[in-house]
């Protein structure tokens, strides 16, 4: 327990701390393996050279102007998602509460393909509707699950149903729209970090400068929720205003994420539960979260471009067959446990 002079206590776990410190090297490690792939490789060496600002003007060219972008973006989705699984999974106190379940990633896409298929809008109008989907489901579901308060299996049950028809919804917009829209909307649903530039990462860059800090500073209080509702009231958590502000926060990380990449699956659902599993520790683990998500997306695109041969895949494919495989597991694993 680490106590400041103001008589601020902060709990700090070692294991989670080192576990949270190799998760996020790792991840910078292999992102520089990803800014050195390509059509024209560049050693790992020569991309740090490039970073520090001491490399060759073509390879400078080729780091700074094509792929850093696209790896920055790689990884600031991968810690919103990371987070916003962790926050879900917390508030509703079960492991398959992540924004893939509950409908908020539909509810962007479903935003962004309106402004594709009824506006033809550009990339700025779609990144608009997809922030302003997540947040109109996330404000649908939060209501919908109220009945003196927002309980865990509520906001599961009323999710899955939001998930459900949004998805059904998703696939009417496709029908509606011409050849052009569609194939550009099917590309933009599968999520993908294909020709992601500077554009899109400065806007999520802040976003994520903002929100991240923002959610960190809410661990002590979900931590405590996830003891019961009872419990941290007793312990003088304000339960529903921490609930509504953690749900916001996680919304609006999971609309940011989906606007700069698309609708990426299973991130958000499995970053935290491998992250409990490597911290062993309880409560959000939400640093530890956000920098397994980060590694996740990371080495994921890396083995979309690589593993397949000259068939490049996107990489919400990839992540989208992993994790299937993973939620399989995990239903399996909660029954033998007598959860489901």
């Amino acid at each position: 327990m680490l106590r400041t002079r103001g008589g601020l206590s902060v709990r700090i776990l070692p294991r989670a701390v080192l576990v949270g410190l190799l998760l996020a090297l790792a991840a910078l490690a292999m992102g520089v393996v990803l800014i050195g792939t390509g059509d024209f490789t560049i050693p790992p060496g020569e991309v740090l050279r490039v970073l520090a600002g001491r490399g060759a003007a073509a390879h400078t060219f080729i780091v700074n102007e094509l792929r850093l972008p696209r790896v920055l973006v790689a990884l600031c989705v991968g810690v919103g998602l990371g987070l916003a699984g962790a926050v879900f999974q917390s508030v509703s106190r079960n492991p398959l509460g992540s924004p893939d379940i509950l409908g908020f990633g539909q509810g962007s896409a479903a935003g962004a393909l309106t402004v594709i298929v009824l506006f033809d809008g550009g990339t700025h109008a779609v990144a608009g509707g997809a922030i302003a989907g997540g947040l109109a489901t996330g404000a649908a579901v939060y209501l919908l699950a109220w009945r003196r308060g927002s309980h865990g299996y509520r906001l599961v049950l009323v999710g899955i149903g939001a998930a459900a028809m949004l998805s059904a919804a998703n696939g009417y917009l496709l029908t509606r729209a011409d050849i052009v829209d569609a194939t550009r909307a099917t590309l933009w649903i599968t999520g993908s970090l294909e020709g992601r530039g500077w554009a899109q990462a400065w806007p999520l860059l802040g976003v994520c400068a903002v929100l991240v800090p923002a959610v960190l500073v809410m661990g002590r209080p979900l931590r405590t929720l996830e003891t019961g509702d009872d419990s941290a009231c007793a312990l003088g958590v304000r339960v529903e205003r921490t609930r509504l502000l953690a749900v916001l926060t996680a919304v609006l990380l999971t609309a940011a994420a989906t606007a700069a990449a698309g609708p990426i699956a299973f991130v958000a659902l499995t970053a935290p539960q491998l992250a409990r599993r490597l911290t062993r520790a309880s409560g959000p683990n939400l640093l530890p979260s956000a920098c397994m998500g980060a590694l996740l997306l990371v080495t994921a695109d890396w083995a979309a471009q690589n593993a397949f041969g000259a068939d490049r895949l996107p990489v919400g494919v990839l992540t989208a067959v992993l994790g299937g495989g993973y939620l399989l597991w995990l239903l399996v694993a909660e029954r033998r446990a007598g959860r489901l």
